[in-house]
């Protein structure tokens, strides 16, 4: 994530403030210039110089204080790019699922924010049916009968997300559950949405699914079938060695959403880092090059090379830092050549788009 600073006093803030403790300027995010900008406590419109001199206001999810993006007044939008994916919202008068949602949207917000940084296309499905995605996050207790078994996933652009999964210990529970050793809200996003792209950049692209193929496996065989044999029987034997996690084990499908995660995870802290300006020299000659600089912007930079060698020993830096603060691993996985690969199909695909 880049590093933001408020544009009257240049305090740092993050991605998701909404008022500088500094000066107490109210911040607001433009997506399409990618700045937080200061804004006047007094106002509910600004025209903004930093923005062209164009005219904003907030996103109407403002009031619920779940979004801090900046809606341009001359398009007539109430809602933000990130807000307007969304199709179904729990209860919000209920205090416990507001509370839920507006964890929920931090983690989208972030995951749009990538998205537009690999200049993917964001279409919400209420514009675009066919080609357009969204989300319903939804609240198990309020569905019918017949839908009480409905889980997180993704079907046809629409990714659903159940809100209990705001819930840490819920989360936590689950992931003990699962045998898992990562689930977050923002894994979970990243996750779905890959398999939404998977149908937008390889279904109908016959060369691009036949090189899927050859790196992920046969996709044609059957997806329910493959998830009752996981699910019946656990990852295939010896996983680790192809695999980046057990449940990409289960099916080419959920090898791709796994590994496209994962190539999301590696990005977004090679972006923070490079913000940072990070660089190691560790004080000791290790087998593998514990050394990096992350002195490029990992949106733009070309040789996947660099962003694997460079985030590697990041990854392991960040580890061990958690681990002095008592806590688990953040990445808790160890990337094999095979998954190598497929990470960098995944880099050249979305250079190519």
């Amino acid at each position: 994530m880049k590093l933001f600073q408020c544009t009257n006093c240049k305090n740092t803030v993050v991605f998701e403030n909404n008022k500088c403790v500094n000066c107490s300027y109210l911040l607001g995010y433009s997506s399409y210039y990618n700045k937080i900008v200061s804004l006047d406590v007094n106002a509910a419109k600004w025209q903004l110089p930093e923005l062209e001199g164009k005219t904003y206001t907030y996103c109407k999810n403002h009031k619920y204080n779940v979004c801090n993006w900046l809606v341009d007044v001359e398009r007539g939008n109430e809602f933000c790019l990130a807000c307007s994916l969304n199709r179904t919202i729990p209860d919000i008068l209920d205090d416990d699922n507001l509370k839920k949602w507006q964890h929920i949207e931090i983690a989208k917000h972030r995951l749009v924010y990538q998205l537009l940084r690999f200049r993917l296309p964001i279409v919400s499905k209420t514009i675009d049916d066919l080609k357009g995605f969204c989300f319903d996050f939804l609240a198990k207790d309020d569905l019918p009968e017949e839908s009480k078994n409905l889980k997180t996933g993704h079907a046809n652009g629409v990714i659903t997300l159940l809100i209990s999964e705001a819930d840490p210990v819920v989360r936590e529970q689950v992931k003990q559950q699962m045998s898992e050793r990562y689930r977050t809200l923002l894994g979970h996003f990243r996750h779905e949405v890959g398999h939404y792209f998977w149908d937008l950049l390889i279904r109908d692209n016959p060369d691009v699914l036949a090189e899927f193929r050859t790196i992920f496996g046969d996709d044609s065989q059957s997806y329910a079938d493959a998830l009752n044999n996981y699910y019946n029987n656990g990852p295939q034997a010896n996983w680790q060695q192809r695999f980046i996690s057990k449940y990409a084990s289960s099916h080419p499908w959920e090898d791709w959403a796994e590994t496209w995660s994962h190539y999301l995870h590696l990005t977004d802290v090679l972006e923070t880092a490079y913000n940072f300006g990070l660089k190691t020299d560790p004080k000791i000659t290790a087998k593998k090059n514990l050394k990096m600089n992350a002195s490029f912007d990992s949106y733009k930079e070309i040789s996947f090379k660099k962003v694997l060698n460079t985030g590697m020993p990041l990854l392991f830096a960040l580890n061990s830092m958690s681990r002095s603060m008592g806590e688990d691993d953040p990445y808790p996985f160890i990337i094999s050549k095979p998954v190598e690969k497929k990470l960098e199909f995944i880099h050249r695909l979305l250079k190519s788009v």
